[in-house]
């Protein structure tokens, strides 16, 4: 598995990996698909963006990992292919932002993950991110209440 900075080249593969997650629903917030221009603005190119990553196993994107200002705050972002979860793809990642955020100058990565969301909960907890607060009330789009968990990992 290689492990690199996104390029723009990479926004097609990226959305599409991010709305499988999306369609498949319970581990994300983000509820509508996002087009690969969306995509290639918003985690790689725009004015927002600090780092992206990468993985790629065989030629084809198996995750990625963006950290972007977010409500002034440098905030993450994890994506990995359910195909391949729970296998060290998210570590891999995480090796790399970290070393690319300390060289950014970035003091603190916060994380904000849905309270449903048990596997993004242990992976962000194994980083060593801590609890720093909650939303028990946020709400889906549907009106389905999920609970939002804040954690932040100090650099």
């Amino acid at each position: 598995m290689i492990v690199r900075p996104a390029t723009p080249h990479d926004a097609a593969a990226m959305a599409d990996l991010l709305n499988r997650i999306i369609a498949i629903g319970g581990t994300t917030a983000h509820e509508q698909p996002k087009s690969a221009q969306t995509v290639q603005h918003d985690y790689i190119v725009g004015p927002d963006t600090l780092t992206c990553v990468v993985a790629e196993d065989g030629g084809h994107l198996v995750g990625w990992q963006a950290v972007g200002l977010w409500q002034g705050d440098a905030h993450i972002g994890t994506f990995v292919s359910p195909d391949t979860q729970a296998k060290g793809i998210g570590g891999q990642m995480f090796a790399q932002t970290r070393s690319l955020c300390r060289a950014a100058g970035i003091l603190a990565i916060h994380a904000t993950i849905r309270a449903d969301n048990v596997p993004g909960l242990a992976y962000y907890d194994r980083l060593g991110f801590a609890d720093i607060g909650a939303e028990p009330d946020f709400a889906l789009s549907t009106g389905k209440v999920v609970g939002r968990i804040h954690r932040r990992l100090l650099l």
